[in-house]
C-alpha cells in the first residue's frame, strides 16, 4: 500500500492520455477490498480476485505488489518497476504508442 500515493499521482499525470492503471486485490473478502479502496483513495479500477483467483493464477502472482506494465497491444513489457522506473516505463510506452499514430 506504500505505492498508492505514487500510483495516484501517475493516474493524475496520465489523465486524458491512452493510459490505464489496473489493480488486483487479493484480500480475503470483497467487502474488505472495497473498504480498502475507499480508505486509501484508490482512484483507478481495482478488481477483487481473492487469494488464488483466476487473475492471480494466470499472471503467476506470488506476492503483492506484483507490477506489470503492458503496452498498447497488451504485451507485458516491464516487470517490477516502481517509482521513477515505473514513470519512465509508462512514458516510453506512451511515446511508442503516439509515434505509431503519426
Amino acid at each position: 500500500m506504500e505505492m498508492v500515493p505514487h500510483e495516484r499521482s501517475l493516474v493524475k499525470r496520465m489523465q486524458n492520455r491512452p493510459f490505464a492503471l489496473l489493480g488486483v486485490n487479493a484480500d480475503d473478502n470483497q467487502e474488505q477490498a472495497r473498504k480498502r479502496v475507499e480508505k486509501d483513495g484508490i482512484n483507478w479500477r481495482s478488481f477483487w480476485d481473492g487469494r488464488g483467483g483466476q487473475i492471480v493464477k494466470d499472471y503467476r502472482v506470488r506476492y503483492f505488489p506484483t507490477i506489470y506494465v503492458l503496452d498498447g497491444d497488451g504485451v507485458i513489457r516491464y516487470r517490477e518497476v516502481r517509482g521513477e522506473a515505473m514513470d519512465r516505463a509508462v512514458d516510453e510506452l506512451l511515446r511508442e504508442q503516439e509515434s505509431k499514430k503519426k
